[in-house]
């Protein structure tokens, strides 16, 4: 199956209609290229509306007065809230990526070298048809953005509409294949002019002053601060029984989400997965008739030729028939392996980004401990693209692959049965079998000698097995040299084995791309797998729920401090200050996230003030006076001791001052 007969498959349903009146008057490749005019005039619109963050002492272009902003359509790294409308989004783009997937985009008649550039061009050209989109549902500007969007959203829905109205039917499928077709994208289309709706009402309702207008997006999400929270608290004694599904399958945690980008990939990745199953059917609808055809043509050239029944003709049907029926009847176990697949890459990614927050790598090769910079970067803008690819790719040969298991297993235990033979079957089988179960049972064989003769005996009753060391050497040696002949030949089978094993797993594990499928020492080769492990680790650098909260508590501090600063009479804030005493610990960590998303500095309780994870409030409080310096220097003095226990033991001991016993306390924990 190639790309050409893919492509050919989905075409326009006007030119592979059934009775060949159909008549469209819209095309929807020509309508890409017109979707660009309102999709540069919404960026334009969105890009006014946003404010330059940075911008020059003396601005020059005093006219734009610090307008027309970056637009960004979607952060792809620190995106968790509004993650599903970001997905059906992607969704929206199914047919076209499927498009450019077929190699379908043929604008410009270029040569055979500069194909890539024309691919580069028809993907940046459905992303600026779509990028509307997500600059809507990212937007700030809610009021604006969501009109726009929803006007955009909706002449493609009525478009698309017209276009399956005028043609529903088609030649492959047969009756409602357009509808087939694109029915994800309409669907997903009725998503997004809903969700632009209650955008509009939720905005307006704020102009209004009906509702108060939500904060901006917080830097620490909660699902983060309450991930760190669970870090402090101490595990239970006894875990909590868990399910068979629990255990075996998922287990839901509620302290963790999917970034926008995986919800989107993966969404994009089941859409296309369907659309591709669909192609591939009216792929295989084709073929199927130019095999009738060829049979056809066949059984006239025999009858021309003077020769009925030919045994050559009938093993020619009969292999086409049952190669189709065996192609129809791996469809579905084949989809089910690949969609089964998507869902474990969501479970390996979470697995993986917690055991990287945790500081264990050994799950990685060793090559990948510590990747390059630019690449991991690269790496997740490849990432979601490659994801769906590999999927694409993979389905079609696995389903290659469980389709030649089919044959040969109507080869070897069905058409026998049918043709009279099952007694021939069933002897060939037990030949086999018992030629197999002789080679295995040698093989076992050796062990058990090799245990029972070759083995000193254990050393201690605990052990597990006997130690690696020789006995009876004059027998293991003739044992050795016996044997060497016959491991020659049974090597010859264990090698194609090997390549047996090897071909199987490659084939079945080609379309995960959290795993590679090649031999240790050569994993950079694969390059699926080098995204995958970049990608992760751009998410463990830029997404660690610790370091977040660590920069959230700086981001806090700095912030509040510059307001204490320009305070003119510090006086007036001095009734809130000495709420707090100078000395009062706090929590490094939040202990819990209030309503406006910011952290609270709690006091701690006298249990409490054993936690390592403690800092004093000095000249950095935001609350509390100044410390003074002999405090301050006592507490580094404590750091110090707790960082360098062999001093505790060189520094001069007061009586009457509970020296003692804080040195006891110190050499205690340095020991713990």
């Amino acid at each position: 199956m190639t790309l050409g007969l893919i492509s050919s498959a989905n075409q326009p349903t006007g030119t592979r209609q059934l009775n060949g009146t159909c008549d469209i008057s819209v095309d929807m490749e020509l309508f890409l290229h017109y979707s660009l005019i309102p999709s540069f005039f919404i960026i334009l619109v969105l890009s006014f509306l946003q404010r330059r963050e940075q911008h020059r002492e003396r601005d020059d272009t005093y006219l734009l007065r610090n307008h027309f902003g970056m637009i960004v359509p979607l952060d792809f790294v620190g995106t968790f809230s509004n993650r599903w409308s970001y997905g059906v989004a992607f969704g929206a783009t199914a047919n076209k990526v499927m498009f450019l997937f077929s190699e379908g985009y043929q604008p410009l008649l270029v040569p055979q070298w500069a194909q890539a550039f024309v691919l580069l061009i028809g993907g940046i050209e459905v992303g600026l048809s779509h990028f509307p989109f997500f600059a809507c549902l990212s937007s700030e500007f809610g009021l604006v953005s969501s009109v726009l969007g929803f006007s955009y959203s909706l002449v493609w829905f009525v478009v698309t509409t017209l276009y399956i109205i005028q043609c529903p039917h088609g030649q492959f499928v047969g009756n409602y294949e357009t509808v087939m077709f694109y029915w994800p994208s309409l669907l997903c289309l009725a998503f997004l002019l809903g969700r632009f709706l209650h955008i509009f009402v939720k905005s307006l309702r704020v102009h209004l002053g009906w509702e108060l207008q939500m904060e901006e997006k917080p830097f620490l999400e909660v699902h983060q601060a309450e991930h760190v929270k669970r870090l402090l608290r101490k595990y239970p004694l006894q875990e909590r029984n868990k399910s068979w599904f629990q255990t075996r399958i998922y287990e839901w945690d509620p302290y963790f989400q999917f970034p926008s980008r995986m919800i989107g990939t993966i969404v994009l990745a089941f859409i296309c997965l369907y659309l591709f199953i669909v192609i591939e059917f009216c792929v295989f609808v084709y073929v199927r008739d130019e095999l009738d055809v060829f049979e056809g043509e066949l059984e006239s050239y025999i009858t021309s030729m003077n020769q009925t029944g030919s045994p050559v003709l009938l093993q020619v049907k009969e292999l086409i028939n049952i190669t189709k029926e065996v192609w129809v009847v791996t469809i579905l176990p084949a989809s089910l392996t690949c969609v089964s697949y998507l869902f474990h890459i969501l479970a390996c990614y979470r697995k993986h980004i917690k055991r990287l927050w945790a500081g264990d790598k050994h799950f990685l090769p060793l090559k990948f401990h510590n990747p390059s910079s630019s690449e991991s970067v690269v790496a997740i803008a490849r990432y979601s693209g490659w994801q769906i690819a590999y999927i694409l790719w993979g389905y079609l040969i696995i389903h290659v692959m469980q389709s030649l298991c089919g044959l040969a297993i109507m080869y070897s235990l069905v058409l026998p049965v049918i043709h009279h033979q099952a007694l021939e079957m069933l002897r060939g089988l037990g030949i086999g079998i018992l030629t197999v179960s002789i080679v295995l049972g040698l093989m076992v064989l050796q062990v058990w000698i090799a245990t029972s003769f070759f083995l000193q005996p254990k050393m201690g009753t605990d052990d597990k097995q006997k130690p690696l060391a020789l006995n009876n050497r004059r027998a293991f040696h003739n044992f050795n040299y016996f044997l060497f002949f016959y491991n020659v030949l049974l090597g010859l089978g264990a090698c194609l084995s090997r390549l047996f094993i090897s071909c199987v797993l490659g084939t079945w594990l080609i379309a995960r791309i959290d795993r590679t499928i090649l031999q240790s020492g050569y994993e950079r080769a694969d390059m699926g797998f080098s995204a995958w492990i970049g990608m992760l680790y751009v998410d463990h650098y830029h997404t660690n729920p610790v370091l977040v909260s660590f920069c959230h508590i700086l981001i806090t501090s700095h912030r509040e401090r510059r307001l204490q600063q320009t305070i003119k009479y510090w006086y007036l804030n001095q009734s809130a200050a000495t709420l707090m005493s100078p000395g009062i610990l706090v929590r490094l960590l939040p202990p819990h996230l209030t309503p406006s998303g910011q952290l609270s500095l709690w006091p701690l309780s006298r249990t409490e003030t054993s936690c390592p994870l403690l800092h004093c409030t000095g000249s950095d409080s935001v609350l509390g006076p100044r410390l003074s310096a002999r405090s301050r220097t006592r507490w580094l003095l404590l750091q110090t001791l707790i960082n360098n226990p062999e001093l505790v033991r060189l520094r001069k001991s007061r009586p009457g001052l509970g020296s003692q016993e804080f040195t006891q306390i110190l050499l205690t924990c340095s020991e713990s």
